[in-house]
């Protein structure tokens, strides 16, 4: 089986591995028990922090670890919109968010707040006038992805970040898909909070981080916690967010190289998709866009039939974002491109990673014309 979705979760790295061993055989305290035991976790566990803030070019004050990307987007969001409430009811949004942010802010509506999810053009591009426009006396946050999962496009975070700044707004953005996959340096960035995921970057699934500025005030979601600085309820997987920072040590020094080799396997992928005798399209941005992701539409063929054609073919790929699978209706950011239902009910999406070589690219795109020569021929018989 060749593996395409490494946008969905990625292989934990040999090192990863092998560290979570030592740690979980060796600190395997409670990081907030005063023995010595503890302490050891607590310790292992602060330069955990250290090293992770780093990496974002953040302050350790400002991380807190949870038990993956969308526990870190609702935790953020939830947090710093409950500091900030006594300013405002206001939220933006966006229509293309991941659906864990994009089912918080339903539940927000539901609870009174205000939301105004800012549209997209085709290539799924925030403008960042129409945030300008939004934004009202009374909002308190707005929450916009730097680069989307599902289509790749990569949004003017910098510009929108300062729009935001300069209105007093805090900025959220969920940074799961794009770190380690391109620069997240929170020093040159105008972003309050960000969001990121340990198995999109070879760590060990149930662990994530949030990070809020020192400087932005947030409201505990959980009275009465002590863990992460009362941010997060139950124990640290110590073990676990020392994998985390240490396969993203490795994506981060790794990450020029691999960007670079990733462009050359979607550039290869593409190549051989051109020689398919069926209309496929690209979708997302054709310059902004992550490096591992390839949102395809072929005409006239459902993606779910394809995806399974594919994997009956020996590829794995998917319909979109590994949180919706099994849901009928359309994918919501397709739908959000202006595509109609039928349309963007096409969709697939192949991911790469370490494990993906251009034979396999090119192999990819010769197994989907099968599959799609098979169809038709089977719709004209």
């Amino acid at each position: 089986m060749i593996y395409l979705d490494y946008a969905a979760t990625t292989p934990m790295s040999d090192k990863a591995i092998d560290v979570y061993g030592q740690v979980a055989r060796s600190y395997y305290g409670n990081p907030i028990s005063l023995h010595d035991i503890g302490t050891a976790a607590a310790q292992l566990l602060e330069t955990s922090r250290e090293q992770l803030a780093q990496l974002i070019s953040g302050e350790p004050a400002g991380i807190y670890f949870t038990g993956g990307g969308s526990e870190a987007n609702e935790l953020a969001l939830e947090s710093l919109i409950d500091g900030q409430s006594m300013n405002g009811y206001h939220l933006i949004t966006t229509e293309i968010e991941h659906s864990s942010i994009h089912h918080f802010f339903e539940k927000k509506e539901a609870e009174g707040f205000e939301v105004t999810y800012l549209p997209v053009d085709g290539d799924g591009m925030v403008d960042p006038e129409t945030v300008r426009e939004a934004i009202k006396e009374t909002t308190i946050l707005a929450s916009i992805h730097y680069g989307n999962g599902e289509i790749g496009t990569i949004q003017p975070v910098q510009e929108i970040g300062r729009i935001l700044r300069e209105a007093g707004v805090i900025f959220h953005s969920d940074c799961c898909q794009t770190f380690g996959k391109i620069p997240l340096d929170l020093s040159g960035l105008s972003i309050d909070s960000i969001s990121i995921s340990s198995p999109k970057v070879y760590g060990p699934k149930g662990v994530g981080a949030v990070y809020i500025s020192p400087s932005v005030r947030w409201q505990p979601r959980y009275s009465g916690t002590t863990h992460e600085s009362g941010f997060r309820a139950g124990t640290v997987n110590v073990p676990g967010v020392c994998a985390f920072v240490t396969s993203a040590k490795e994506v981060i020094n790794d990450m020029m190289e691999e960007t670079a080799r990733l462009h050359g396997l979607r550039a290869a992928f593409l190549e051989s998709l051109a020689e398919v005798p069926f209309t496929v399209s690209v979708e997302g941005h054709p310059h902004a866009h992550l490096p591992h992701v390839i949102a395809l539409r072929p005409k006239g063929i459902e993606g779910q039939f394809a995806m399974l054609e594919m994997n009956r073919l020996g590829f794995a790929i998917s319909t979109g974002s590994a949180c919706l699978v099994g849901q009928s209706a359309p994918p919501r950011v397709m739908k959000a491109l202006g595509l109609s239902d039928m349309e963007a009910k096409e969709f697939i999406r192949l991911s790469t990673g370490r494990g993906t070589t251009e034979a396999h690219m090119k192999q990819a795109a010769i197994a989907l014309g099968e599959v799609l020569a098979e169809f038709f021929a089977k719709i004209r018989q």
